[in-house]
C-alpha cells in the first residue's frame, strides 16, 4: 500500500485528491493547521479514512516532523494562500505560504528520504501577460504578490529536481472550479447568487470586472491529472488547461440561465472588486501532458457551470429546509 502526505487536504484540491487517493487503494495521510480544524466540510465524509496529523506550512519543525514520522511515498502540496486579490493585501503571508513553504517542504524531503515523490501545483498567473498559447517554457511576467509567490515556488521545484536529485514535479494549472470553492471566488460567488436569488433568498450580486477571458477547468479532472504526473518514471512540468478561454461574463450569464433568470436583472458593478495588477487572456498548450500521460478535459465551460449550480440549489433548498424546521419548533 502506497502512503501519500496531502498539505492542504481540507481545501477543493486536497479533498479531491484525498478521495482519488483513497479509491486507489493509498494510505492517506492529511496535514492540518489550526484555523482550519473547524472547517473539514469537504472532508468529513472521507476523515475517518485518513491520519490527520496538526502543523502548518509557517512552521519548519512541523512540516519536518510529520514527513519524518509518516515517510510517505507521495507528497501533494495543495496548501498555499491561492487567493490573487488577498495577495495584494497580504504580500508577506502570501509569499511565505505560497512561495517559501516550499522550499521548506522540498529541504525536509532532501535530508530524510530522497525518493520522496513531491507534487508542486503552480498557476497560469505566473505568465501573467503573454501570447496564447502558453507552454512549459513560456517567460514568466507575473502580476501580483500570489503569482510572484508561486514563480517562486515553481523554480524551487525546478531547482531541488535539477541539482538535489529531487522527484518534484509541477502541474501549471489554469483556473479550476467546483462546488467546493469557497465564496470568496468569483464563480462560486456567481452561482450561488443565482441559486439564491431564484430561491428568493438574496435580492442581487455584486461583481468587479467581468470582461477578462479565463480557461476553466474542473477541479475533480485536474486532481487525477496531478495523480498520473506522480506515476510518471521521470519528474517533469505540464500545463493543465481546457484550451478555452470564457469571459466572467458569460460563466455570469450560463448560470443564472441555468435557473432561469436574466443575470443583467440582479447584477451590479462596484470599482473595489476591480484589480490593481491584470493578466491577459490565459490559455495554455496542454499536449505535453496529452503525449506523457493522456491528459485530455472532459468536463467542459457549461457542463462546469451546471455543475456548480446545481449544488448550490441543493445546498439552498437545505438551508431553506432547515429554517423551516426551526420555525415550526
Amino acid at each position: 500500500m502506497k502512503k501519500a502526505l496531502i498539505f492542504g487536504v481540507t481545501g477543493q484540491d486536497g479533498s479531491y485528491l484525498a478521495e482519488l487517493l483513497l479509491e486507489k487503494g493509498y494510505e492517506v495521510h492529511g496535514f492540518i493547521r489550526k484555523s482550519a480544524t473547524g472547517n473539514t466540510k469537504n472532508i468529513d465524509h472521507i476523515i475517518d479514512r485518513m491520519q490527520m496529523h496538526r502543523g502548518d506550512l509557517a512552521d519548519t519543525t512541523s512540516i519536518y516532523r510529520v514527513i519524518n514520522e509518516v515517510k510517505p511515498n507521495e507528497i501533494y502540496n495543495e496548501a498555499d494562500q491561492d487567493h490573487v486579490g488577498w495577495s495584494y493585501d497580504s504580500v508577506d503571508y502570501t509569499s511565505d505560504i505560497t512561495g517559501a513553504a516550499v522550499g521548506r517542504i522540498l529541504e525536509a524531503i532532501r535530508q530524510i528520504d530522497k525518493s520522496i515523490r513531491f507534487f508542486q501545483p503552480i498557476s497560469s498567473n505566473i505568465f501573467g501577460q503573454a501570447p496564447n498559447p502558453q507552454t512549459e517554457e513560456t517567460p514568466l511576467n507575473p502580476q501580483s504578490p500570489y503569482a510572484c509567490a508561486k514563480s517562486y515556488a515553481y523554480v524551487l521545484a525546478r531547482y531541488y529536481r535539477r541539482v538535489q536529485g529531487l522527484y518534484a514535479s509541477t502541474a501549471i494549472y489554469y483556473n479550476h472550479e467546483s462546488p467546493r470553492r469557497t465564496d470568496e471566488y468569483v464563480t462560486r460567488k456567481i452561482t450561488k447568487a443565482a441559486a439564491r436569488i431564484s430561491k428568493g433568498v438574496q435580492k442581487e450580486l455584486v461583481l468587479g470586472d467581468c470582461s477578462l477571458e479565463i480557461d476553466f477547468g474542473y477541479a475533480k479532472e485536474f486532481m487525477e491529472a496531478a495523480w498520473n504526473i506522480m506515476q510518471l518514471d521521470k519528474p517533469d512540468d505540464f500545463i493543465i488547461c481546457t484550451g478555452e478561454l470564457h469571459p466572467v461574463s458569460e460563466f455570469l450569464e450560463e448560470a443564472f440561465k441555468a435557473v432561469n433568470l436574466n443575470a443583467a436583472d440582479y447584477t451590479r458593478y462596484d470599482q473595489k472588486f476591480f484589480r490593481p495588477g491584470k493578466n491577459s487572456p490565459l490559455t495554455g498548450d496542454f499536449s505535453k501532458a496529452t503525449k506523457a500521460f493522456g491528459y485530455k478535459p472532459k468536463v467542459k465551460f457549461k457542463d462546469l457551470v451546471k455543475i456548480m449550480v446545481e449544488n448550490d440549489l441543493r445546498e439552498t433548498e437545505d438551508e431553506l429546509l432547515l429554517k423551516d424546521r426551526q420555525a415550526i419548533k
